[in-house]
């Protein structure tokens, strides 16, 4: 591996001394804990080796990555916008000639210069993107709101804003209590960055291009952060896979927290090195608040990069002098957030606490590719939804307590670790995961394992061996996947008996209305909500047209259920069907009855 893309001149490699005040020249070590190890040294006067044939393979699949959504922008683009689709066109040009000399040159700095145009292409692929479809989803028109409402002087948070969701690109976030949430519900710096942008763009255009050219600065900033030989897997991961550049265009907050993380995560080992922050170190404490004071998937990042850059500088400098610099650190971290922050909660405290704390504690219904998914699609329900939560929790914990236990052998993987989490919680989206992965790529190219050999860990008695740890780092975690399996083996609470009405309409036949019997099979009352699924997602609720609003603990209640709109049309074909759901909020349940097969006759 290349640590800086370019041949050495001589035998001898030559490092820059940069912890202390002085500066001096010196003969690298065999390892240095802090960087990726050195190339080898190519003898004096020998033959220019050429490119690694994985740096060669890296960039092209970076070129084959561009291709990946561009026949579907380039088909939009012809219908709407033809400048564009001829953008387009040249970009495919430049792809297969980039293709072409990834595999022909024959020095590397020529093929660092064909990484660079490939990234160029995939910057130019994302603008034309953004311009064909820039008006946002449920996130993109919240933060534009929020913007608006900043630049009126108005209250962001706690603030109902029903009319935004009435286009069927804005989505709705339905609650287990039977409710939707219309709120504002992140932090407030994206909102702030597209409040000047709205005095000039007023509409959710001001909320996606901000996160759209946070995007591709982060994207860029990467690239050059990267050593050589990495620098395609940054083009094709943030840029030319083209699943990150749609959460910009939709102007999600999470895209403006990557681009704050990434010059956090990029070789965050060193940081405050010698005990010393310095000014990187300082710009990086204030990126990870400024992420912080984003969107909330970077405060899971967080406590384990605290006790990550804790055991490291504590191996280096010992207990006290790394409590002190890590304290500096967290503190300038705080103060960027609090700073950010500090408006919005002196003008309404209790409404902005509830904002940055709502995806948290909101309830939302059940959504995502994670465990939940056995009892919303694979079983008819489980009286103990909360089970998932509390081993969300305890996941957490239990890798946070790995991490200091284990942090020479986690180190590495401690950008990927706080995603994790959410695999076991009732919001299971893969955008948790994925929106986050380039730090993962970041930590893999800038932080290698040997930067964690002189990290602290504390001394566990009668632990030794690495099958005594295997059992103590499975014992951590053990207790989160007992709750998991607790929610999933749990039966679900109501007992349902469905009789539907069906119709046509519009040549098509549905379900006018559901006479429901439901039997409550637990000792707590339930508030039952009702709604119907196919396939993966929920609809909006139905409408209890008759029947108790709370049905006690072991009672049976009549409901007559009434689909949005009246009319609610049955799939066709051999599909799984539609399934009516009841949920409840509190405690957290669902349960889940197949509604009958529309009759012959109908």
């Amino acid at each position: 591996m290349f640590w800086d893309g370019e041949p050495e001149e001589t035998g001898v490699m030559a490092d820059t001394d940069r912890i202390g005040t002085g500066t001096g020249t010196r003969r690298r070590a065999a390892t240095n804990p802090a960087a990726p190890p050195p190339a080898p040294a190519r003898a004096t006067g020998g033959p220019d080796t050429g490119p690694q044939p994985l740096h060669r393979g890296m960039t092209l699949v970076a070129t084959i990555s561009l291709f990946i959504g561009a026949r579907a922008a380039w088909t939009h683009a012809m219908a709407t916008r033809p400048a564009v689709a001829g953008v387009i066109s040249l970009c495919y040009a430049s792809i297969l000639i980039c293709a072409v000399a990834g595999l022909l040159v024959r020095s590397r700095r020529a093929l660092l210069r064909v990484d660079a145009v490939v990234l160029a292409t995939a910057v130019a692929l994302v603008i034309c993107g953004y311009l064909l479809d820039h008006s946002g989803t449920d996130e993109g028109v919240l933060t534009a709101q929020a913007a608006n409402e900043i630049l009126h002087g108005h209250r962001v948070y706690g603030q109902p804003w029903p009319w935004l969701f009435g286009t069927p690109r804005v989505g709705i976030t339905k609650t287990m209590s039977g409710g939707a949430d219309y709120t504002y519900g992140y932090p407030p710096l994206t909102a702030l960055l597209a409040a000047p942008v709205h005095a000039v763009v007023h509409s959710a255009a001001a909320a996606t291009l901000v996160t759209t050219v946070a995007f591709i600065v982060s994207s860029v900033l990467l690239w050059f952060l990267l050593p050589a030989p990495w620098r395609p897997a940054a083009t094709a991961v943030c840029l030319g896979f083209g699943f990150l550049p749609h959460y910009a265009y939709a102007g999600y907050p999470a895209i403006t927290a990557l681009a704050l993380l990434v010059p956090v995560v990029v070789r965050w080992p060193v940081t405050g090195a010698g005990g010393h922050l310095g000014s990187r170190g300082v710009l990086r404490a204030a990126c990870l608040g400024a992420a912080c004071a984003a969107q909330q998937l970077a405060w899971f990042l967080v406590p384990f990069l605290l006790i990550g850059l804790y055991a490291v500088r504590r191996g280096e400098l010992g207990r006290r002098r790394a409590a002190a610099v890590t304290a500096r650190y967290t503190a300038t971290a705080a103060l960027t957030w609090a700073a950010a922050n500090a408006y919005f909660a002196v003008a309404d405290f209790p409404a902005w606490l509830h904002g940055v704390l709502l995806p948290l504690d909101q309830k939302a219904i059940l959504h995502g590719q994670g465990l939940m998914g056995i009892s919303y699609y694979f079983t008819n329900g489980s009286s103990r939804l909360d089970y998932y939560s509390y081993g969300s929790q305890l996941l957490l914990f239990g890798l946070l307590a790995a991490t200091v236990l284990f942090v020479r052998r986690l180190g590495p993987a401690l950008t990927v670790l706080p995603w994790s989490v959410f695999y076991l919680a009732t919001r299971s989206q893969d955008g948790y995961f994925l929106m986050m992965t380039p730090l993962w790529l970041a930590a893999a190219a800038t932080v290698p394992a040997a930067a964690f050999a002189t990290a602290w860990q504390p001394r566990l008695p009668h632990v030794t061996g690495d099958r005594a740890k295997t059992v103590l780092a499975a014992g951590l975690l053990t207790p989160a996947l007992l709750c998991v399996a607790i929610a999933a083996m749990s039966p679900p609470p109501l007992r349902l008996s469905l009789s539907p009405h069906f119709a046509t309409h519009h040549a098509r036949v549905g379900v006018t209305a559901i006479d429901v019997r439901a039997v409550n099979t637990t000792g707590t009352a339930l508030t039952p909500h009702f709604a119907s699924r196919t396939g993966q997602g929920a609809s909006n609720w139905w409408s209890i047209a008759s029947g108790p609003a709370v049905l006690a603990a072991h009672a049976t209640g009549e409901y007559h259920v009434e689909p949005e709109g009246g009319f609610r049309a049955m799939p066709a074909g051999h599909g799984p069907g539609t399934c009516l759901i009841a949920v409840t909020g509190t405690p957290m349940t669902i349960t889940t009855a197949h509604i009958p097969p529309v009759p012959s006759a109908a």
